[in-house]
């Protein structure tokens, strides 16, 4: 499942920018006629710190980078550009890598190309133009070696609904994050709490270089968020007024042609929203072309909501009389919990059991804090503690995470994980201080060290240098069985010992067994893997149907 996630968000990548060349869109360019278009100056004090002005690029011990910009929409993406230009040019190689493996036939590529090129044509329209502006200063930065692609511009603001685009061609809920929200006599203190996890994985290159961007707009809040080179939607975000954004896919109809992509939206929200209402009024000006729960938490408001929006319509999901929520991949408001996309995915995909989980979790804890929360996002056991195996999407920590984010909106202080996933060191930030009184050429890392919440403790032990060996062979099993190779006893033991609770082990154990017509190895590792927590309904129901054959044989 995780592969094909993969695949078809690069492919994603891929439709964006091969049809910008041919689309209507091509030859528009947001006007910065009325913006100073000098690019800026920037210091190299090292290979990790850069400086212009007061910006600034570094990266941090536990290896975040921490990015500050300010000024208007041009000046902010130049600046971010220019601090960030290595970076710019890697990410880039690490997406196009990729997609030239995926999609390696021109005549494949050439009938996406003609499939997609009138599907982005309006895209541009649903692009506010503070966004298009800053995504142009932005693409002045990007590499010029993929310009046969597509032109510098078009490829930023494409890669912007990339995301949107793989999800909706697909119908598939590409990013499987978890979330959460407390408040009143279910946080610590009273005050609001937020954790989430962003389970999005494109492969380990692509996570190496988080960003957690400070952002001082000349209109609008200031604001933080988590992002990756070239990036300037948000996806997990606050505001110095104290307002939360974080993301979480569904499922709903798929338009036809692209609309707002949902990290544009947010981005809008982060920005110019400071309480639940003025989120849910700006999200309300907003066409998407997928479906979305934007978690959002307020300081003003003491609560949190989820504004879930699809394609054909919106609605808010706030219950009353409560003191906390919880959100993974299905709707969950009157006018949209019912639509029977939304219940194939909740009786289908692994959304509904994480749902569960935290409810379980937040349960067992009577008041949440940030450590606890840290926890919650952390757990990589099933219901009632089961093991899942590792790597299991079942588990709200499916050792996978882009990044784990806790905010506490009314101090302002928010906690980014360091790699890898969300077991690295939680980072504290506090957005008061770093808002406050900027200096020139300030160029220290921006952390609260004294309320950073320690690396998990899992990473020490075997059973991690066990997952990660599990990875590497794992990858070569799907070779293996790609290729029909043949495959030792000794690898397959091996295999399944590195991640014995896992189903997938077993499954892959028979796939091969059954190629090679092997039956009885087969029907004995099918049926053991019957035994373990599978992730979705359809892969079940995938093991039972190779049982089925196997008898009739």
């Amino acid at each position: 499942m995780k592969n094909r996630i993969i695949i078809l968000f690069l492919i994603g990548f891929w439709l964006v920018f091969a049809s910008c060349g041919t689309s209507k869109s091509k030859h528009h360019l947001p006007d910065v006629t009325n913006y100073n278009i000098a690019k800026p100056v920037i210091t190299k004090q090292s290979d990790t710190v850069f400086n212009s002005g007061k910006n600034s690029f570094l990266k941090n011990k536990q290896g975040l980078w921490e990015l500050y910009v300010e000024g208007d929409p041009f000046e902010i993406g130049l600046t971010t550009g220019a601090l960030s230009d290595s970076l710019l040019e890697k990410q880039e190689k690490i997406f196009f890598s990729r997609i030239e493996d995926i999609v390696p036939s021109k005549l494949q590529q050439n009938l996406l190309r003609n499939f997609l090129k009138w599907y982005n044509r309006k895209l541009y329209k649903n692009v506010p133009e503070e966004y298009q502006v800053e995504i142009y200063g932005l693409s002045q930065y990007t590499s010029q070696n993929f310009n046969d692609i597509a032109p510098q511009y078009q490829r930023s603001l494409y890669l912007h609904a990339a995301h949107d685009i793989g999800h909706a061609l697909q119908d598939l809920a590409l990013v499987g994050c978890s979330s959460f929200a407390a408040w009143g006599e279910k946080s610590e203190d009273g005050n609001l709490i937020l954790g989430r996890n962003f389970d999005f994985y494109v492969n380990d290159a692509f996570a190496e270089n988080k960003i957690v961007a400070f952002i001082n707009p000349k209109e609008g809040h200031p604001f933080m968020m988590v992002t990756w080179p070239g990036m300037i939607g948000a996806v997990s975000g606050m505001n110095k007024e104290g307002l939360t954004v974080t993301i979480n896919a569904s499922k709903s109809k798929i338009p036809l042609s692209a609309k707002t992509p949902i990290s544009i939206l947010t981005r809008e929200i982060l920005q110019h929203a400071q309480n639940i209402e003025e989120a849910i009024a700006i999200a309300k000006k907003r066409n998407v072309f997928v479906s979305e729960s934007i978690m959002v938490g307020s300081a003003h408001d003491n609560k949190a909501v989820l504004i879930e929006v699809s394609p054909r319509e919106m609605d808010v999901y706030d219950v009353p009389n409560t003191n906390q929520l919880i959100c993974s991949n299905h709707f969950q408001s009157d006018n949209l919990k019912n639509d029977n996309r939304n219940q194939l995915q909740i009786a289908n995909s692994h959304s509904e059991y994480r749902f569960k989980r935290m409810q379980e979790l937040l349960s067992e804890k009577p008041k949440i804090n940030p450590k606890i929360a840290s926890e919650i996002l952390r757990n990589k056991e099933g219901l009632k503690n089961i093991a899942l195996g590792y790597g299991n999407e079942k588990a709200l920590n499916q050792l996978m995470a882009h990044h784990g984010i806790i905010f506490k909106p009314k101090e302002k202080l928010v906690w980014v994980s360091s790699n890898p996933y969300q077991l690295g060191e939680f980072v504290c930030y506090n957005l008061d201080s770093i808002f406050k009184d900027r200096k020139t050429n300030f160029a220290i890392s921006f952390e609260e060290e004294k309320l950073n919440i320690p690396k998990d403790l899992f990473l020490q032990t075997t059973a991690f240098q066990n997952y990660q060996k599990f990875r590497i062979e794992d990858h070569k099993i799907d070779v293996f069985l790609k290729n029909k190779t043949e495959i030792t006893s000794d690898f397959i033991d091996n295999y399944k010992s590195l991640n014995p609770n896992y189903w997938i082990v077993y499954y892959k154990a028979g796939l091969y067994f059954y190629q090679k017509k092997q039956f009885q190895l087969a029907q004995n590792n099918f049926e053991k893997a019957l035994t373990k927590e599978i992730t979705t309904a359809p892969e079940k129901a995938r093991i039972e149907k190779y049982l089925k054959k196997i008898k009739r044989k």
